[in-house]
C-alpha cells in the first residue's frame, strides 16, 4: 500500500498488488485505509480466482473464450485467421455463443451439425467448422484446463464426397484465350498455364524472380487479401516471405513464354521489384454492353414468398418485393435506378475505385476479365484456378516425370500430384481401346449366342445379297436384243 498527501495535507491511498506475472499493479486510490486494504485483497482474489485447476474457468462462455482468450493468442496466418472469424461469426457463435465452456457436451455438437444441416449448410462447410474451428478451440481449452473434456472428439460429421478435378482440354482453352479483352490478360492467362501457378503467387511475381538467361523461376513469395482490419498495417493486400509449403521451388519456363514477358518487361520498363502484372485503374467510364430491356412477364414468375406470393421476372416489384436476384429482375432495377439519376432525383455516385498498392484482386479480374471471356468461349464453371489443373494434368499426359510435376507445383504430398494422372477427358481412351482387343471376339460370340435369330436374319441377308449379286451379273452378261424399227 503507498500513502500520498494532497496539498492541503490529506492523505491517500492506493492499493497495490503483484499480478500473476509478478508485475506490481495499482487497484486504485481511497480515501480510507480500510477501502484500500479491501482493494488489495479483491484484486488478489481475483488472480487467485480461475486459476488451473480451478473450476470457474470454464464458467466462461463460448463467446469469451473465443473472442478473448483464442483468436487474440491462436498462432494462425492473417488469412486464415480472417476465414475462421467470419466462419464462427457465422456458424457457431449462435449456437455455442451464450453456453458455458464447461456445459457443452458432444450431444451439443451432434445437435449443431444437425441445426446446420437443416440450414442448408453444405458437408463440406460442416467439416471445415467442425474439424478445423471447432476442434482446434476445444483442443486449446483442454489444455489450458478450462474444460476436462473434449466435447467434440469422436463425433461423426456428414460425408464430404471427393469430387473429381475439372480440366479443360487444350482446344477450350484456345477458345477461352481468343475471346480474352487484351494482351496484358492474355499474357496473364498464358503463363499461368505455362507455369502452374497458383493466383497468390502468380500476381506477386516479379521481374526478380525470372532468369531470362536460363528461364527458371524461382517462386518465393505470395500475397493475400485481406479485410484492412485483419491486416497487420491496415491496407488490403499482404505479401508473405513464403508460397503455400513455406518453400521455396525453382523450375523452367518455355522459351515462347519467357520471350513474351521478356517483351513485356521491356515495354513496361519494369524494375526488378516490380511485379509482372499490375492492377491499371482507368479514370475513363467503362463501356456497357447493349443489353435487352427486361419485360415483366416474359420470363415466367419468381419462387412464392413465405406469404404465397409470385412476381413477374424482370419486374422492380420481384426485385424490392420478391427478393429475386435474377439478371432479369436486376436489370429492370438498374433501369429504374438510372432513370432517377437521370431525371435528377437521386444523386449519382462517384465511381468506385480498388484499394491497391497494384496488385490485381482476384475477384476483380474473375468478374471483369474472366467471366465474361468464359461466357463467350462457351465454357461453364470453369475458374482460373482450373489453369493449374489443366497445367499439371497436361504435363503427365505428355509423359512427364511425377516428381518433376510435384515438385513444380509444390505440393507436398506425391499423392496429391496423382490425382492428375487420369483427369484429361481421353486418359482412358487407351484402356478401353485394350478392353475391346480382348473382349470383342468374346462379346462377338456371346452376342450371336445370345440371339439366335439374329444370327439367322444376319446369314439369310448375306444369302439374298449374295442372290442379288449374282441376277445383277447374269443381266448384264446377257446379249441384247436390237430393237425394231418402227420407222
Amino acid at each position: 500500500m503507498q500513502v500520498r498527501y494532497a496539498k492541503a495535507g490529506v492523505a491517500r491511498y492506493r492499493a497495490m498488488y503483484d499480478d500473476a506475472r509478478g508485475r506490481r499493479q495499482t487497484a486504485g486510490t481511497f480515501a480510507t485505509r480500510k477501502e484500500a486494504v479491501a482493494a488489495w485483497h479483491a484484486a488478489e482474489a481475483d488472480i487467485a480466482k480461475g486459476g488451473l485447476g480451478d473450476r470457474r474457468r470454464g464458467r466462461q462462455t463460448f463467446r469469451t473464450y473465443v473472442e478473448k482468450k483464442w483468436l487474440p493468442h491462436q498462432v494462425l496466418e492473417a488469412s486464415t485467421r480472417q476465414d475462421y472469424t467470419y466462419k464462427i461469426d457465422k456458424h457457431l457463435m449462435g449456437f455455442f455463443g451464450p453456453m458455458r465452456m464447461c456445459d457443452i457436451l458432444p450431444e451439443h455438437v451432434r445437435e449443431w451439425i444437425t441445426e446446420m444441416q437443416r440450414k442448408g449448410a453444405s458437408p463440406a462447410t460442416i467439416q471445415k467448422c467442425k474439424r478445423g474451428i471447432l476442434n482446434s478451440i476445444f483442443t486449446t481449452a483442454l489444455n489450458d484446463q478450462v474444460i476436462t473434456n473434449h466435447p467434440s472428439r469422436g463425433v461423426r460429421i456428414p460425408p464430404v464426397p471427393k469430387r473429381p478435378k475439372k480440366v479443360i482440354t487444350a482446344k477450350q482453352f484456345d477458345d477461352l484465350y481468343r475471346m480474352l479483352p487484351d494482351a496484358d490478360s492474355r499474357l496473364l492467362v498464358e503463363t499461368t498455364i505455362e507455369s502452374g501457378l497458383r493466383w497468390g503467387e502468380l500476381a506477386e511475381l516479379r521481374l526478380k524472380d525470372l532468369d531470362f538467361v536460363t528461364r527458371v523461376l524461382t517462386v518465393s513469395r505470395t500475397v493475400v487479401e485481406l479485410n484492412p482490419k485483419f491486416h497487420p498495417t491496415g491496407g488490403r493486400f499482404l505479401v508473405k516471405p513464403y508460397p503455400k509449403g513455406k518453400e521455396y521451388r525453382r523450375f523452367k519456363l518455355s522459351p515462347q513464354i519467357v520471350r513474351k514477358l521478356k517483351a513485356h518487361a521491356e515495354a513496361e520498363h519494369l524494375q526488378d521489384d516490380d511485379l509482372f502484372f499490375r492492377y491499371h485503374h482507368d479514370d475513363e467510364p467503362r463501356s456497357r454492353k447493349l443489353r435487352p430491356v427486361p419485360l415483366p412477364g416474359a420470363h415466367g414468375k419468381t419462387a412464392p414468398n413465405e406469404k404465397g406470393r409470385s412476381y413477374d421476372h424482370g419486374s422492380l416489384t420481384a426485385y424490392t418485393t420478391g427478393k429475386c436476384r435474377c439478371e432479369h429482375c436486376k436489370e429492370a432495377y438498374r433501369l429504374y435506378r438510372a432513370q432517377r439519376r437521370t431525371t435528377g432525383k437521386d444523386n449519382p455516385r462517384s465511381r468506385r475505385t480498388r484499394q491497391t498498392d497494384g496488385h490485381i484482386p482476384a475477384d476483380w479480374f474473375r468478374k471483369q476479365v474472366w467471366n465474361p471471356a468464359r461466357r463467350d468461349a462457351g465454357l461453364n464453371d470453369v475458374t482460373p484456378h482450373h489453369l493449374r489443373h489443366a497445367h499439371a494434368s497436361w504435363l503427365l499426359a505428355g509423359g512427364a516425370d511425377l516428381q518433376v510435376v510435384k515438385e513444380r507445383l509444390g505440393h507436398a504430398s506425391i499423392a496429391t500430384t496423382e490425382q492428375y494422372l487420369h483427369t484429361l477427358p481421353t486418359a482412358d481412351e487407351t484402356a478401353l481401346a485394350a478392353l475391346g482387343k480382348i473382349r470383342g471376339p468374346q462379346l462377338s460370340e456371346a452376342f450371336d449366342a445370345e440371339a439366335p435369330e439374329l444370327a439367322t436374319l444376319k446369314t439369310e441377308n448375306e444369302r439374298l445379297r449374295a442372290a442379288l449379286a449374282d441376277m445383277a451379273l447374269s443381266i448384264h452378261a446377257a446379249p441384247t436384243k436390237p430393237r425394231p424399227n418402227t420407222a
